[in-house]
């Protein structure tokens, strides 16, 4: 019997390892991709084993150093402040939709519920943030609209509070006195650090790679954030190497290195997140371990 748990659980590690090497891999060609020549790719494709190395691409989005700097920064900042108070506001909202005794409990569930279905559209959404509150080229534009909310968090957070904390800890609380919000702060978020990881997680990556808000209510180039910045250099060099501009430019205008910048893009966008996910898995895991409720 040992023997036979001994080979699968070799089995099963050698599948993990397997499917890590594949996740892997697409980042490893980023990164190379990255610093090969251009030639090299337009001649031969994206390669692990490129024929030429060139950190041109680096070279060229170093001029924008100071831009991309300032991008970090703002981006970082709407992803803080954005990830912690969308928690905030997502879990005060679950919390009583979790709560059978909530007066007209299945109607608001209806409601959030109703959001995941329709929505006002672009036109209308774009119309209330700038002139209703005059969002635009502020902040606020690029940290409220992912605040406001997101349906399918609420539901996934009611559906926590509803079937992992335990009716007879609430009650006890209450019996010792405890109201309802600090219930809420002392008992329920407490117990339920998986699910605000695991949300925390969704905000953190949602913020941090969104460009569409950016696109639509700033125009100031001091608040791009790092996507929106990214994307306005792609879109700068399409034009720089068009044909009907590059045909009337020195051979230097044409020969940005399209193909290795993106990737150079990519790689810059995506470190920090490779480097803070480690983090975010590890307060995950222990979530799990102190979520856990002894029976």
């Amino acid at each position: 019997m040992k023997t036979k748990y001994s080979i699968w659980q070799w089995f099963v590690n050698i599948i993990l390892l397997v499917i890590g090497v594949f996740c892997i891999l697409p980042f490893i060609l980023l990164f190379i991709s990255s610093v090969t020549d251009e030639q090299s790719i337009v001649r031969n494709g994206y390669s692990f084993f490129p024929e030429a190395y060139s950190l041109s691409a680096y070279r060229y989005l170093w001029h924008d150093a100071e831009r991309i700097f300032r991008a970090y920064g703002i981006t970082i900042v709407i992803t803080v402040i954005g990830t912690v108070v969308s928690l905030i506001i997502t879990s005060l909202l679950a919390y009583p939709l979790s709560r059978k005794d909530m007066p007209m409990n299945k109607f608001w569930s209806f409601f959030v519920f109703f959001t995941m279905l329709i929505n006002g559209g672009l036109v209308p959404t774009y119309l209330v943030y700038t002139q209703l509150f005059d969002f635009k080229n502020t902040l606020l534009a690029l940290i409220v609209p992912g605040l406001l909310t997101n349906a399918f968090y609420v539901m996934l957070m009611r559906t926590f509070f509803a079937t992992s904390i335990p009716a007879p800890v609430i009650e006890s609380a209450k019996m010792d006195g405890a109201g309802e919000f600090k219930t809420f702060v002392q008992i329920v978020l407490p117990l339920s650090l998986p699910i605000l990881a695991t949300v925390g997680l969704f905000q953190t990556i949602h913020y941090w790679n969104d460009w569409f808000n950016g696109m639509i209510y700033v125009t100031d180039s001091k608040l791009f954030s790092l996507q929106n910045l990214l994307n306005r250099i792609l879109l700068d060099i399409q034009f720089l190497t068009s044909s009907n501009f590059a045909g009337n430019q020195s051979d230097s205008v044409a020969n940005i290195p399209t193909e290795t910048v993106r990737m150079a893009m990519a790689v810059v966008g995506i470190i920090p997140i490779l480097i803070a996910y480690p983090f975010f898995q590890k307060f995950f895991v222990k979530g799990l371990t102190i979520g856990a409720v002894k029976g």
